[in-house]
């Protein structure tokens, strides 16, 4: 099972996301080809419902500790209740990487 599928999993199971994305932007960075070091994540969940996003982010870097330590080197995170996410509709773009993608 790739990195992206792991993640996938570990979030549905954790969080019953309404909406989930998880897209590898490893390709945007100068890392070798094919790698899985480079995350974007959105996630649309009622369980963030009274979080503060300081306690979201922290609840999704607990949950994935494990993929850190097999290489997982950054993950972008956009985390909304479903209310947040009807506002919105999209997360915002991640920005270009200064290192130059390959």
């Amino acid at each position: 099972m790739s990195m992206q599928q792991r993640i996938t999993a570990a979030l549905h199971q954790q969080f019953d996301p309404s909406h989930l994305t998880v897209e590898n932007e490893s390709h945007q960075h100068n890392v070798p080809a094919n790698s899985e070091t480079h995350f974007k994540v959105v996630v649309v969940s009622a369980n963030f419902a009274g979080m503060r996003l300081l306690q979201r982010h922290r609840a999704i870097n607990s949950l994935l500790a494990t993929e850190f330590d097999a290489g997982l080197h950054a993950l972008a995170m956009h985390t909304y209740t479903p209310e947040e996410w009807a506002a919105k509709q999209q997360a915002p773009a991640s920005p270009q990487c200064m290192g130059g993608g390959k």
